[in-house]
């Protein structure tokens, strides 16, 4: 499967929240430069995912003590046209790069802005990192700047809505007596990929630089150390989940995930203000118009542990 494809895959959970009923498509058959997506829910994914990294990123950037980077491709694409995110990923392929998995942002102390920033200009702008070759020596003097690395995922569902929402977390027989809750249980999580395990440890172990999976909800957002997770995983308290993911072309892969409870990682942000859904379309060149529905706006607060986190690792670089 090609680069887009896999960014822009989307859960059967998913599809089975946006698409409940058996229904004909009048733009099933649309065509996206030139892959197909099959409906409006895939550009309502890519608006999804892209709005959760800018409330992070402002989130971050109004701390007035920190500022972050988009750095992976994801976080790096075009952010408000779904034709040139594609042809965006079709250039790192044809340079051979997509298969490079690096975290979507760089966390830097305020202090490292101006530094950072300039070697970012340098570069042609945060689109160009993707193409800039990790161990260059502009790449290695922006990450000597930055704290933290965040790779981050995003869920189209209200936290506090959930069912077990608040719920305590209570020894499972089949975790060996370790606290859980039962399978069917519909919860906040944080997600890691099975094919990204090991990438990200990878580059975490290269670059000296720990690694924080950030998860975004509607309304809440949360943070788990990759850390922490690679030991839950270890010890059987989080076991992996077979997931199918439906890409825009209609493929399907089965993917290894592991989900987290919200109980064992940190509160990251409050939404104060939530976001507004607005309707929009783009159109082929034959003049067919796709509609799908936007995120717009919004506005996430980091929570006082998520700033306790990053202080940590500000004071360990100092020190």
């Amino acid at each position: 499967m090609v680069l887009f494809e896999q960014t822009l895959s989307v859960t059967d959970e998913d599809l089975e929240i946006l698409l409940r009923e058996d229904y004909w498509v009048p733009w099933a058959d649309f065509f996206l430069n030139p892959r197909r997506l099959r409906g409006s829910d895939f550009l309502m994914r890519w608006s999804q995912g892209v709005w959760s990294e800018e409330r992070i990123v402002q989130a971050v950037n109004e701390t007035s003590l920190y500022f972050a980077l988009p750095y992976g491709p994801s976080g790096t694409a075009p952010d408000d046209d779904p034709k040139a995110f594609e042809l965006y990923f079709e250039r790192l392929e044809k340079a051979g790069l997509a298969g490079i998995k690096r975290p979507d942002l760089l966390i830097f102390p305020k202090r490292h802005e101006a530094p950072a920033q300039e070697i970012v200009r340098a570069l042609g702008g945060v689109q160009e990192l993707p193409f800039t070759p990790e161990d260059s020596e502009s790449i290695t003097e922006l990450l000597s700047h930055a704290i933290l690395a965040v790779e981050c995922e995003n869920s189209l569902w209200k936290a506090k809505s959930m069912p077990y929402y608040g719920s305590k977390l209570e020894p499972q027989k089949r975790l060996g007596g370790q606290l859980g809750l039962k399978k069917s249980a519909v919860l906040p999580t944080v997600i890691l990929k099975e094919e990204d395990r090991s990438p990200l440890h990878e580059w975490q172990r290269q670059r000296k630089m720990p690694i924080h999976i950030w998860h975004v909800f509607y309304d809440l957002a949360f943070g788990l150390a990759l850390d922490t997770a690679e030991r839950l995983i270890r010890s059987g308290e989080i076991q992996p989940t077979e997931q199918v993911f439906q890409a825009p072309g209609g493929a399907t892969t089965r993917k290894i995930i592991y989900k987290f409870y919200y109980q064992h990682a940190y509160p990251l942000g409050d939404a104060m203000s939530e976001p507004t859904l607005v309707a929009d379309c783009i159109q082929d060149k034959n003049g067919h118009i796709l509609p799908y529905v936007k995120f717009h706006g919004g506005r996430l607060i980091l929570h006082r542990e998520a700033l306790d986190v990053l202080g940590s690792f500000d004071a360990a670089k100092q020190g």
